[in-house]
């Protein structure tokens, strides 16, 4: 019951305790375009794992090699009849591409795996490397996916924090990858190399994009820069009407 004599003061509402699900879905969303959703990066192990299988049976780098980069535009050309993205798949093809033409040229199996190792060390020093600096490549990577670009650099720092952060979990998470990797692939024997990297190619990629969710989905909602720039049009096309 209210009562008469005392004024009824309003409850002050409630704080919000973190980010809002509708920015977590749309922070979901777009990881999964950037990178090509956990369909993309299985499509990118199936003509590895093909390789690993086929020369585990019969050591023969040629038709293994050859094998896997059929499997390869095989996948691309189905997602083409399917009509679904293919930025993703074009992509592991060229790597895969690289790795056969190796492994053809070098005779050795492990010359198959040499090339993607190299790009992701050089990948791991990338992400670090931004991120010390204060110029993370995730967010040159993940920007215009947000339609924001390069808009957090110096207009919402609470998200330039957030993309330095998952630049350097990222960066630190190839590294750490590699560092197991590469005493295989010095000492190791191609086929123990190849089931290793196999098991490897998904969960570190998979713990990487749960840091950047994490991060971002808890950063400042990304200034949609091209909305800005088309009200902007707009606003002008109106004054010299």
């Amino acid at each position: 019951m209210t009562s008469l004599d005392k004024p009824n003061t309003p409850e002050p509402a409630a704080a919000p305790s973190g980010p809002s699900e509708d920015q977590k879905a749309v922070t979901q969303a777009a990881l999964f375009d950037a990178f090509g959703g956990i369909r993309g990066t299985v499509e990118t192990m199936l003509p590895g794992l093909l390789f690993v299988m086929i020369y585990t049976i019969n050591k023969d780098v040629k038709l293994s090699a050859i094998a896997a980069g059929a499997f390869a535009v095989l996948l691309v050309i189905v997602r083409l009849l399917r009509k679904d993205t293919v930025k993703h798949a074009f992509s592991g093809v060229f790597g895969v591409g690289v790795g056969v033409a190796f492994a053809l040229f070098t005779g050795s199996a492990k010359g198959f795996y040499l090339p993607g190792m190299i790009y992701g060390v050089g990948l791991g020093v990338a992400f670090t490397v931004s991120a010390l600096v204060g110029f993370p490549l995730l967010g040159v990577i993940l920007g215009p996916v947000f339609k924001e670009n390069l808009s957090w650099r110096t207009r919402n720092p609470g998200r330039k924090k957030a993309y330095v952060k998952a630049s350097l979990a990222w960066g630190l998470i190839f590294l750490a990858k590699y560092a197991i990797l590469f005493p295989l692939y010095w000492w190791g024997d191609a086929t123990q190399l190849g089931w290793v990297l196999i098991a490897l190619k998904l969960p570190p990629m998979v713990l990487a994009v749960y840091f950047t969710w994490v991060f971002l989905a808890k950063a400042p909602p990304p200034i949609d820069v091209i909305a800005e720039w088309e009200a902007k049009e707009a606003a002008a096309g109106k004054s010299g009407a």
